[in-house]
């Protein structure tokens, strides 16, 4: 018994990705050019599986020229994909470094016991060692 082919609506529908989603997706190479019948767009069902794959390696942060990268591979043991993936996570390691940082000097600020925090010495330092090429973490700690 042949495979049932998917419309692009049907697709949308078992993945929760619109049907522009897709068809961009298709258009970027990320997911294969699907068969035509009568002109419409008919997946297999293993591409409910690549939609899933796509949507993972999406919201860890990949973007859609990394993700062609990635799709194209295949593998996770090849060095393309185990670069992407190092480069990603000290991507990821930054990001959270920044957002730890702003999470502290909002607590403190939160915490400040000047009424107005322009009153307030550390703030003041902050200012400055921003102003003079630091970085929110580096600010933070002067």
């Amino acid at each position: 018994m042949p495979e049932e082919l998917l419309t692009i609506g049907e697709l949308a529908r078992r993945t929760g990705v619109a049907t522009s989603a897709l068809r961009y997706w298709e258009d970027q190479g990320l997911l294969a050019a699907p068969e035509r019948v009568a002109g419409q767009r008919r997946y297999p069902p293993s591409a409910v599986d690549q939609v899933g794959e796509i949507l993972i390696l999406r919201d860890v942060g990949f973007t859609v020229r990394e993700l062609k990268t990635l799709l194209a591979v295949r593998t996770s043991a090849a060095p393309a994909w185990r670069e992407l993936q190092r480069r990603k996570l000290a991507e990821l390691d930054a990001r959270i470094a920044r957002a730890q940082a702003a999470r502290t000097a909002i607590a403190h600020g939160l915490d400040c016991p000047h009424e107005d925090v322009h009153d307030c010495p550390n703030f003041r330092r902050g200012v400055a060692a921003r102003l003079a090429g630091a970085t929110l973490e580096e600010a933070h700690s002067h």
